[in-house]
């Protein structure tokens, strides 16, 4: 009302005055829905209709019914390339350096996007259009994560208006840690009982939309569907883990050479592309022993039998908006948000947790869990070699950006808007450019000012002519990259770029050899034209650093180590003392108690009646790795789990007797990251343990926060079924600390790139 003057007239009295109503904003008639379909960590060559032989028929039948652009790029990781895809500017100007996780204190790497970067709902709701995210979000910074921040950094306060999924890089998805709208909840049901995160996101999608279309048949909507497929942990259904049995037995070598030939023969790159070389650090299969190609094998059906799986949902979602009459005014788009992981290294991972906690898995213990691998209580990521492959033709890898982390599938169906049917095209696109895109298909100009606030200029251009024209031009020049230290330059063909060691300190940036490309010809980036090049090379980088001045990407950094090992740029301040509540929601890592590396008590104020009490006291972590404090048949429990390879148990040696209690547990610290583990019942001691090595680094990376009375993650230990609420009278549990943390933290990076 405030924007539009008052058009009636105002009397005295009613019977002299003429009521009227401002006008609701609605988008013109034909306006298109959007649908961004955001794959995660899915390489160039790991859809069917790019390459693979992975089933995806839901993507394909997308790609045979619209385009496939075959030059789109990225930043080379997630939460950049997300905050591109949803501003329109490049992910240094949002602050979004890298993931949300790794904050400095530096322009481009606060990782908190500011209001100046409007997002894309925020564009499209004031126009008339409907806007839901459902799945992984990562834009908000972990201490964010709780009941208790500010939204103004969720997806409600950037401009969605319903939203389900998870905030974090990743999450076990048969016990993930979820938001609804603008509160943490729990899952709907449990693994046991058949639940997975993919259908469950499927599931909210569709109800949105058929909300929607039950109140309003017009209006037309936004909605982001990001998967958790194929971030780590691979963790497909049961019956779809076991749909490719055998069917990697042959190994990375020849699945990436098949691969290739399948590429060559759609025309994908230009007949110019070579294969790149397998790197030397990744060895070739035929080297392998038989165990290793027996559980290699094993995680690469479990990356397949993942990303079928999340195929399949996306076909209900799709399934939906033919039921409800809008396909034919859809416009989709399918892409992923980086290169193939090689974060599963050189072996593969069955707990991504261990490489923060400087500890491995070795082949015996995977041999020994191979019937786990997928299944809710493994983290589980390929090893590289499967990396390489995923990537056909490309080098390099997620992180990096050589093609093969930068260079990613990207679908565009619009059965209104696109003439032509199963085309290729091989403008280059990037991140950026899907913005402008989509508001210059649906008719809007993006706005000066967001509530109140100047809007930064965007980045992007749009491609939008380039959906009914094979041949147009690109409009997109040039365009830098950085990514934890490493650089390049795209302009007019050609790529100047340069590896650089990723959290390592010691090599100097200036030692860095840059490479050229002429990537119009050589998209794999095999002939390095540096030598043959020198002015061009000379001239690209310099641009590179006008770019990188420009776009807030300086100080070149690729060790945020603060972050990672020492404290939180946003954490609260360090206390002594923390008081925990039963039944609040659960608090993230970086905001709970650090009991890591420090003598600590935790003490439970509880009242017992007359029958046996059970349930979580405390509980910090999931089945990966964490620690726990509970009553169970009649006695007080506590267990420490290492990275899900080992368990460090007491039971006390007495029952607890009904009545007031306080139950406890007091770490005394012995040395670094080890000490001796005491239960305590009304302050006497109840039976000790020795825990070595104690958690070092984090007892999570799936968002499983600090619990009080109830625990709805995977169970650190097998003993209890979540949630396990507590069944007496829990008044409040005690955390009491002492000591410092890390006594440095440079030693303990130094210590976890020695483990890698």
């Amino acid at each position: 009302m405030a924007d539009q003057q008052f058009g009636g007239v105002i009397g005295r009295y009613r019977s002299e005055s003429t009521p009227w109503w401002p006008e609701s904003k609605r988008a013109p008639k034909g306006t298109p829905n959007i649908l961004l379909i955001v794959l995660d960590d899915v390489g160039f060559a790991q859809i069917r209709c790019f390459g693979s032989d992975i089933e995806t028929p839901t993507l394909d039948s997308l790609a045979a019914g619209g385009l496939r652009y075959t030059n789109f790029h990225t930043t080379a990781l997630c939460s950049p390339t997300r905050a591109c895809l949803l501003t329109g500017r490049n992910h240094h100007t949002t602050s979004m350096g890298r993931v949300a996780d790794l904050p400095t204190g530096f322009p481009g790497y606060y990782n908190r996007i500011d209001k100046s970067c409007g997002f894309l709902p925020e564009m499209l709701v004031p126009q008339g259009y409907a806007a839901y995210a459902v799945g992984k979000w990562h834009l908000t910074p972990e201490d964010e994560y709780h009941n208790g921040a500010s939204r103004a950094r969720w997806p409600l306060g950037r401009g969605f208006e319903r939203y389900y999924g998870f905030f974090g890089g990743e999450t076990n998805q048969f016990a993930p840690s979820l938001i609804e709208d603008n509160h943490i909840v729990a899952p709907p049901a449990a693994w046991e009982d058949g639940y997975h995160l993919t259908e469950d996101l499927a599931d909210h999608a569709t109800q949105y939309l058929r909300d929607l279309r039950a109140a309003d048949t017009e209006k037309p909507f936004f909605m982001l569907f990001a998967t958790g497929a194929c971030h780590s942990p691979h963790q497909p259904p049961p019956a779809w883990r076991e749909r490719y049995a055998g069917r990697f037995d042959a190994g990375w070598d020849v699945w990436r050479e098949a691969t290739f030939a399948r590429q060559q023969s759609m025309g994908l790159l230009p007949p110019t592309t070579e294969l790149s070389e397998r790197p030397e650090w990744v060895p070739a299969w035929d080297s392998l022993s038989d165990d290793q190609r027996r559980v290699y094998a094993r995680f690469m059906e479990c990356f397949a039998g993942y990303l079928s799986h999340a195929d399949a949902q996306i076909a209900r979602v799709l399934e939906t908006i033919r039921d409800l009459g809008d396909w034919e005014d859809t416009i989709v788009l399918v892409l992923s948000d980086n290169g193939a992981s090689s974060e599963g290294g050189p072996t593969g991972s069955y707990n991504d947790l261990r490489v923060w906690n400087i500890t491995g898995t070795t082949i015996e213990e995977a041999v020994q869990r191979l019937d786990e691998l997928g299944g809710p209580y493994v983290h589980n990521n390929y090893p590289w070699g499967w990396t390489v492959a995923g990537n056909t033709p490309f080098r390099r890898w997620k992180r990096e950006v050589h093609e093969g982390g930068v260079c990613d599938p990207l679908i565009v169906h619009w059965p209104k808007g696109i003439e032509a049917r199963g085309n290729l095209r091989r403008q280059y696109v990037h991140a950026i450019d899907i913005l402008p895109t989509l508001l210059d298909i649906a008719g809007i100009d993006a706005p000066d000012t967001i509530d109140g606030v100047q809007q930064q200029p965007i980045a992007g251009v749009s491609f939008a002519h380039t959906l009914n024209d094979a041949s147009a031009a690109t409009k997109h020049s040039m365009q830098y990259y950085e990514m934890l230290g490493c650089r390049a330059l795209y302009k007019d063909g050609w790529k100047a770029v340069v590896y650089h060691p990723i959290f390592d300190p010691r090599p100097s940036f200036d030692d860095d050899v840059w490479e050229l490309y002429h990537v119009d010809v050589d998209a794999s980036e095999c002939h390095d034209l540096a030598a043959q090049e020198p002015e061009r090379l000379r001239e690209m980088i310099d641009l590179w650093w006008e770019e990188a001045k420009k776009y807030n990407v300086l100080p070149l950094d690729n060790a945020p180590f603060e972050a990672i090992f020492g404290q939180h740029p946003h954490a609260p301040p360090e206390r002594q003392r923390y008081v925990y509540y039963p039944d609040a929601a659960p608090v993230p890592e970086i905001m709970a108690v650090n009991v890591r590396n420090r003598s600590h008590t935790i003490t439970a104020e509880v009242a017992i009646g007359d029958g046996d009490a059970e349930g979580i006291l405390l509980a910090h972590g999931s089945g990966l790795g964490g620690y726990v404090l509970y009553m169970k048949d009649g006695r007080l429990h506590y267990v420490h789990n290492f990275c899900a390879l080992r368990e460090d148990r007491i039971v006390s040696d007495r029952p607890v007797a009904a009545g007031t209690r306080t139950l406890g547990f007091r770490f005394e610290k012995t040395g670094e990251h080890k000490g001796t583990g005491t239960l305590l019942i009304d302050g006497a001691p109840a039976g000790s343990v020795d825990i070595d090595p104690f958690t070092r680094t984090r007892f999570s990376i799936t968002g499983d926060g600090l619990w009080c009375g109830y625990h709805t993650g995977l169970p650190i230990c097998r003993d209890y079924r979540s949630p396990f609420r507590f069944t007496g009278r829990l008044h409040r549990v005690v955390v009491d600390v002492d000591g410092p943390t890390f006594a440095d933290p440079r030693a303990e990076a130094e210590l976890s790139i020695a483990s890698q």
